[in-house]
């Protein structure tokens, strides 16, 4: 983690006007987008507004889940809630989750098959991004050809190469759907920019922005007299990041539920336990599809000879033949949002089997997230000694993005930084918000 918090290229918070980036100011509408794993929000402006709004993006609801759904019933694409409506009404299809954790992978220049025809994944991406700035053109009433977008400090960790890869290709893909201008913003540093429009005095602030997919870090001075600077490159102290976040914290709390109801763990007939790869690859969002192609069902249906317990084998095979993997993984995610601040929830399974089904509590959800929550809490320690500081010269803890409605992680950092101010943002559009500020003073200036 030694070199986690350091940045990399040209400063985020310095505008850049080369090579395609916000080379053309003079036009007057803009957009700023928080494309996130789990989640996106987007914020309009022109020249003529005193600050960005955010845009109403479903009916009324201002951030919209990252969810496309290729509907072959009805030959259609949906997105966000209806995606995941669809998908759960049970139209024939595919649902497609957690577009950023594309980025930087291997897949990223992959096909997929859609209704009988190869789509790149880049194309997915593409669409959903076009959706949120048709979105936002309606809203704005004219044409957004600036933007600037929100990044994680490490969109892949340990790789500066691939980590340089996702943005270029967010890039591209930006330019792709009509954006001529596109800069890019940490996601932690706008969320400061967020907060510090609330602040009476300055402060040093430790920007905990824990989302889908990433957990990401900014230690920053803010105050309402540097709010002014739209140069505030000498005001950010170190940034950090690690590619563990909610839809990490899905997975690690379906093998401790839904896929122990499906057989992991369980002694196998040589006295080991049985396979346990294909539960791993069930409860990722994006590996779901893949084991539902004929190869992957033949090769799971002969694993029933390792089984002790035909049971177990019989019900992984029902949700691969059956297609259920992603419904149990939105089941699991939403168990995890009820127990995230306490509570209990049931995991009901009855579609597998009747009377399937098992209960978690928030003392599950930690035990399954533990080992997560220290690696996450290491790179804020980093993260703030990266920045020449130790934990009490931090002053607040402010915390943005979803995960952090977890009770165990808020309180796994807050113990290290104990002398801290704790401060909750809006954890689905601080990110947006801030990304507002930046673009306002960046295109205006």
């Amino acid at each position: 983690m030694a070199d986690a918090g350091k940045l990399r290229g040209p400063h985020p918070l310095r505008p850049r006007v080369a090579t395609g980036y916000c080379a053309d100011l003079a036009m007057t509408s803009y957009a700023a987008i928080d494309f996130g794993t789990s989640n996106s929000a987007v914020c309009i402006g022109d020249s003529a507004a005193a600050s960005a709004t955010l845009v109403a993006l479903e009916g009324d609801r201002e951030t919209l889940p990252t969810a496309v759904f290729f509907n072959a019933d009805e030959h259609s694409v949906a997105f966000g809630r209806q995606a995941i409506a669809e998908y759960q009404a049970g139209y024939g299809g595919r649902l497609m989750r957690s577009l950023k954790s594309l980025l930087g992978s291997e897949l990223i220049n992959e096909t997929t098959i859609i209704e009988g025809q190869p789509v790149a994944y880049r194309d997915i991406i593409s669409r959903f991004l076009n959706h949120l700035k048709r979105t936002g053109e309606a809203q704005a009433g004219g044409e957004l050809s600036r933007v600037v977008l929100g990044r994680p400090v490490h969109f892949v960790d340990d790789n500066p190469e691939r980590d340089q890869l996702a943005e270029i290709t967010l890039r591209e893909i930006a330019e792709a759907v009509g954006f001529r201008d596109v800069c890019f913003q940490y996601e932690p540093i706008a969320a400061a920019l967020d907060y510090e429009r609330a602040l009476t005095k300055d402060a040093v602030v430790l920007v905990a922005d824990i989302g889908g997919g990433t957990s990401d870090f900014s230690v920053v001075r803010l105050g309402p007299g540097r709010a002014r600077n739209l140069d505030r490159s000498g005001d950010v102290l170190a940034n950090g990041g690690i590619h563990i976040a909610g839809t990490d914290f899905d997975q690690y709390l379906s093998l401790r539920s839904a896929m122990t109801c499906l057989g992991l763990g369980a002694p196998g007939r040589n006295g080991k336990q049985v396979p346990s790869q294909i539960y791993f690859e069930l409860s990722t969002w994006h590996q779901i599809n893949f084991l539902y192609a004929r190869k992957a069902l033949a090769d799971a249906q002969t694993l029933d000879i390792f089984y002790d317990q035909p049971v177990h084998h019989q019900r992984m095979m029902k949700v691969l033949r059956e297609r259920e993997g992603h419904r149990i993984a939105g089941l699991v995610e939403d168990a995890k949002v009820q127990v995230a601040d306490g509570g209990r929830a049931r995991l009901d399974l009855d579609f597998i089997e009747d009377g399937l089904g098992i209960d978690i509590d928030g003392d599950l959800l930690a035990r399954a997230i533990d080992a997560a929550i220290g690696k996450i809490v290491q790179t804020a320690i980093a993260t703030v000694e990266d920045a020449g500081l130790d934990a009490s010269a931090i002053d607040a803890v402010y915390f943005t993005g979803g995960s952090t409605g977890i009770r165990a992680l808020r309180a796994a950092i807050s113990a290290a930084f104990d002398n801290a101010d704790t401060v909750m943002g809006d954890p689905f559009a601080s990110v947006a918000r801030g990304l507002g500020v930046y673009a306002q003073r960046l295109f205006r200036s």
